[in-house]
């Protein structure tokens, strides 16, 4: 029997399975086999070693002191005067431009609690709870005009670690060491500092790697006992037998990655495992502090309370970044700044815990000559209201305002003593040079030699960014 005469349909369709059949081999190829496509067959590799930068940096490593929580700027670092004359009469704006809940959980307007002092030859002003950091107003590059996109924690910490509103993308550290590496193979190039008291919100999700590969992951290291596990081998042995056991490995790591060149996850993990054996050797001693001198540890406020803890992980990010790690990120416990209620009280237990480390971090970054190419950063995720929170018959909290907050940034290449931005007579909005999420990002980058556009990660056939597909603006004028 003659076969049938194919029609029009039987040739398209016959035709789309193909075409359909070839990409799903395609796709099969780097699933199965470990393939790309060949024009993509140029090998990968991602390490820690140093990377140049797109342009001469002015800073060549960071100390990030994230807080947690939202502290307020009006109470801290943006006085305003209109707050006071209109202590506890209503807002004299629309009540839902306020906070979370509308007019119903909207409350009175709530003077600053605190008195502010100008300081330094910049007359920089400051909340009489940050004494020790007042004191180095001249070092200081105070931004009054960042924002942010969302007023609910979670959400507004995705975006100021990771650029996104939602999670599962790399956060700033990542990008950092993805772009820069570091300048001490034997350490990691981003570390994170959790505190005892516990992890902040979101946990690990603040310093992860997303979809970049997991070597730019954040290491934690753990605030007491022993800050990193499994340092010391279980047992001892001569060097002879620890070199050699370790060039077999070396040699049989590198016979399994040439058999699978297209999987880059396996030279990350190695990569890690190779940074887990040499820290054996340097980790111990850069994370002693015993052989810092009894007036470093009184300056820092070691063995004191309330500051004994935070101290010490102030004076361990200048220790790991005086042996060449290029990010550190210092946490408090989940949200101490969250002041809902009483955040006169609030506030100034957190500055108790903080003022006096944060400041002693500079001066001793500045005595060794540190403070040049070392950027510190301070601030949150968002600020607070002018409001009161109204929280049952209480108004002594302030509610979540993602409209306006402060940071501030000193040494690195930023102008000390600088005030920049402004709200309006509230604090409640920004009105006058405004600083985006991704411009504040942009302007880090810039700091450390990278442009926010040339430092992308190819996935899925697009070139991801930090700042997504934004057109952010560095800040030039915070930059010295």
């Amino acid at each position: 029997m003659p076969a049938p005469t194919p029609n029009r349909r039987d040739f398209f369709s016959n035709t789309r399975d193909g075409v359909f059949g070839v990409a799903l081999a395609s796709l099969l190829s780097q699933d199965l086999l470990g393939e790309e496509p060949r024009q993509q067959q140029a090998r990968r590799t991602y390490d820690n070693r140093p990377k140049k930068p797109h342009h001469a940096p002015a800073a060549t490593s960071i100390i990030h002191l994230f807080m947690n929580g939202g502290p307020s700027q009006m109470d801290l670092f943006d006085p305003k005067p209109q707050l006071d004359r209109f202590n506890g009469k209503p807002f004299p704006g629309s009540p839902e431009e306020i906070g979370n809940f509308g007019s119903a959980g909207v409350g009175v307007v709530m003077g600053s609690q605190y008195k502010f002092q100008q300081h330094g030859q910049s007359g920089m002003w400051m909340a009489d709870v940050l004494p020790e950091t007042a004191s180095m107003a001249d070092e200081l590059c105070m931004i009054r005009s960042m924002w942010t996109d969302h007023p609910n924690h979670d959400n507004a910490l995705y975006k100021i670690h990771s650029g996104r509103l939602f999670m599962g993308y790399p956060t700033l550290g990542s990008w950092v060491a993805y772009g820069l590496g570091s300048e001490n193979l034997d350490m990691p190039a981003y570390v994170v500092l959790t505190d005892p008291l516990g992890w902040p919100k979101n946990g690990a999700r603040n310093w992860t790697a997303g979809f970049l590969p997991p070597v730019y992951q954040g290491t934690v290291f753990r605030p007491t006992g022993a800050p990193v596990l499994n340092l010391k081998p279980q047992y001892q042995q001569s060097d002879a037998i620890n070199q050699s056991a370790r060039e077999l490995l070396r040699q049989l790591d590198q016979h399994h990655v040439s058999s699978r060149p297209h999987q880059a996850e396996l030279g990350a993990r190695i990569e890690s495992y190779e940074l887990a054996a040499r820290m054996q050797l340097t980790a111990s001693d850069t994370l002693d502090l015993n052989n810092e001198s009894q007036a470093t540890l009184d300056l820092y406020g070691v063995g004191k309370n309330p500051t004994d803890s935070f101290a010490r992980r102030c004076l361990l990010a200048r220790r790991l970044v005086e042996r060449g790690v290029r990010y550190v990120q210092v946490f408090l416990e989940e949200q101490p700044w969250d002041s809902h209620v009483d955040l006169k009280d609030n506030h100034r237990s957190v500055c108790q815990r903080t003022d006096r480390p944060v400041a002693a971090l500079l001066k001793d970054l500045k005595r060794m000559g540190l403070l040049d190419n070392t950027l510190v950063i301070w601030g949150g995720e968002f600020g607070r209201t002018p409001t009161a929170q109204k929280t049952g018959t209480r108004f002594t909290g302030r509610d979540h305002n993602m409209q306006a907050f402060t940071s501030w940034m000193a040494g690195g290449g930023t102008k000390g003593g600088l005030t920049y931005g402004e709200t309006d007579p509230f604090g409640h909005k920004v009105v006058e040079k405004p600083v985006s999420v991704h411009d504040f990002h942009a302007t880090i980058l810039h700091l450390l030699g990278l442009h926010h556009h040339n430092l992308f990660f190819p996935r899925s056939g697009l070139n991801e960014r930090l700042t997504g597909v934004n057109e952010p603006h560095v800040v030039q004028e915070i930059i010295a």
